[in-house]
C-alpha cells in the first residue's frame, strides 16, 4: 500500500489516457485528472533533486517532484529559481533529462500539462 500512495500519479496518469481515448468522459473529469497528474509530477513524484553542488555536480539525494529540491534550502530555491530565469533553462533542462527515472517524470508531467491545455 505505500508504494501505491508514493507512485499514485503514475496510476493517474494510465486512467487519464484511458478516459481520452475512451471518448465521452466530461471535459471536467479530464481537467481535474490533468492537473492532478501536473501536481504529481511537478511536486510530489520521487525523483533525484538534481540541482548544482559546489562540485559542479548533480545532487543525488532525494526530492520530491520535478520541481522541488532536496531537504536543503538552498536547492528548493535553485530548483525554482531555475524555472523563471530563460538563461537557466539549459541548466534545468539538463537535470530533467538525469535519469530514466527523471526522464519518465519529465515526459508525465509535460503530458499533463498538454491534457490539462486540451481539455
Amino acid at each position: 500500500m505505500k508504494l501505491l500512495g508514493q507512485f499514485w500519479g503514475y496510476l493517474l496518469l494510465i486512467v487519464l489516457a484511458l478516459a481520452w481515448w475512451k471518448g465521452g468522459v466530461a471535459p471536467v473529469i479530464l481537467i481535474v485528472l490533468s492537473v492532478a497528474a501536473v501536481f504529481y509530477f511537478f511536486f510530489r513524484a520521487p525523483v533525484w533533486c538534481g540541482a548544482m553542488t559546489r562540485e559542479n555536480r548533480l545532487c543525488r539525494k532525494n526530492a520530491n517532484g520535478i520541481l522541488m529540491g532536496c531537504s536543503y534550502r538552498h536547492h528548493k530555491w535553485q530548483k525554482i529559481k531555475l524555472v523563471f530565469f530563460p538563461r537557466a533553462w539549459a541548466e534545468l533542462n539538463r537535470g530533467l533529462w538525469a535519469t530514466p527515472r527523471e526522464g519518465m517524470t519529465t515526459l508525465a508531467g509535460l503530458a499533463g500539462v498538454v491534457s490539462s491545455l486540451a481539455a
